[in-house]
């Protein structure tokens, strides 16, 4: 096959030729985005999933239909390091250019806030050179969004940005990825902000990806987020869709799958989106011709296991330290004796216990307790229940028992 014309693109957070399985949401987002233009009390979203389900790729995509709509958006990726002012700053600053309201000194105005917001940071005794400039030319607005308080200015900062966008009947959308790595204080000044927004009946919504256990990162902080998001939870693709994410693609370049190569190519990944394009890759490289067969897809198993184990897991494995690495391995060998005797709880995530790792490792689980916590602020693992843990990479421990 002509590996000019490979349709698949198995990159982090890259777009698939064919976004399948998704239509339910994006559909559902229309119409939070018709609701909320209209004044219509709507909930935030936040989209939830393991590693590799897609969930970068759908965040763009309910971003673009946003930009569609003539919506101002703007996004950021949370980080552990980081704290909230700074990347929020420069998406909403990018938003609030996206509205293209005609009024020029109610955007200095709101642009004034926002840069007086950015710059608490620092502090209000920090010099000028200590100061960031997010890009904004216009003066800082004092007395507004810059108390200090990350909860109570970025209430203030969303009502004004939210009255900016209602002027022009139009909305803002925050669009925020790894939103399980904010910090407690922002988290719960995002929630804080939210509930206020929605109360006011103002047009800013915010969209978070984030691991299976946001949810919970989320109810800790405020009890109301329960009602205030509107969760999806993103999982691996059902048989149809991952065989048109697949065929669609091939089809637009004139070729095409043997019904048995489909059913092995679903076999080998399982229904997860990263997989499914990293194996679409490897196989129409390798296939000499169309139809592609399941033979074909035989001989490509190895070179799409080596370019996973390499770029998917081999990455997130070498973060880990020797005594993270054990940690793991003792997880993936716990769920493999559930499996084989069927005794201990078995869910459709691969959850271990805590106390069964520690059994395995034949030492104390709180011995254990800095491993796991590095593990899980590495994003490695993840706790969606208390004494639970489970792999944020699907199929990592069939990779750890395979390789390492």
């Amino acid at each position: 096959m002509d590996p000019i014309r490979n349709p698949y693109a198995p990159g982090a957070g890259q777009r698939p030729p064919e976004l399948a399985g998704r239509d339910e949401q994006l559909a559902q987002f229309d119409v939070v985005l018709e609701r909320v233009s209209r004044g219509r009390p709507e909930r935030s979203m936040v989209l939830t999933g393991l590693r590799g389900v897609g969930k970068t790729v759908l965040l763009n995509a309910l971003r673009s239909a946003a930009v569609r709509k003539r919506w101002g958006t703007g996004k950021l990726e949370a980080r552990p390091d980081q704290g909230l002012r700074r990347p929020l700053s420069s998406a909403l600053h990018q938003a609030i250019r996206e509205l293209g309201h005609p009024q020029q000194d109610d955007v200095d105005h709101v642009l004034g806030v926002l840069k007086a917001f950015a710059q608490r940071e620092a502090g209000p005794a920090a010099k000028l050179a200590e100061k960031w400039n997010p890009g904004i030319d216009v003066v800082a607005r004092k007395g507004r969004a810059d108390s200090g308080d990350i909860e109570i200015d970025l209430v203030e900062l969303f009502t004004d940005i939210g009255g900016l966008a209602a002027d022009v009947g139009k909305g803002i959308a925050v669009f925020i990825d790894e939103m399980q790595d904010l910090g407690p204080d922002d988290i719960s000044a995002l929630c804080a902000a939210c509930h206020e927004i929605s109360q006011s009946g103002l047009p800013v919504i915010v969209v978070g990806a984030g691991l299976p256990h946001l949810p919970a990162v989320l109810s800790a902080s405020k009890s109301y987020s329960e009602r205030l998001f509107r969760y999806q939870r993103i999982d691996r693709l059902s048989r149809d869709a991952a065989d048109a994410a697949l065929s669609r693609p091939a089809d637009d370049e004139d070729a095409a799958y043997t019904d048995e190569a489909l059913e092995a190519m679903y076999a080998a990944t399982g229904g997860y989106p990263y997989f499914i394009q990293a194996y679409g890759k490897e196989v129409w490289d390798l296939a000499p011709r169309s139809p592609i067969t399941a033979d074909d897809v035989k001989v490509a198993a190895p070179a799409a296991e080596a370019e996973l184990a390499v770029g998917f897991f081999g990455s997130r494995y070498e973060r880990a330290t020797p005594g993270e690495r054990e940690y793991l391995r003792a997880m993936a060998d716990v769920a493999v004796d559930m499996a084989a005797t069927g005794q201990g709880r078995i869910d459709d995530i691969g959850s271990v216990a805590t106390a069964d790792v520690a059994i395995q490792l034949g030492k104390k689980p709180q011995s254990l307790s800095p491993a796991r916590d590095a593990l899980l602020k590495k994003g490695l693992i993840y706790s969606a229940e208390r004494g639970l843990i489970a792999f944020t990479v699907p199929h990592f421990g069939r990779y750890l028992l395979d390789h390492a």
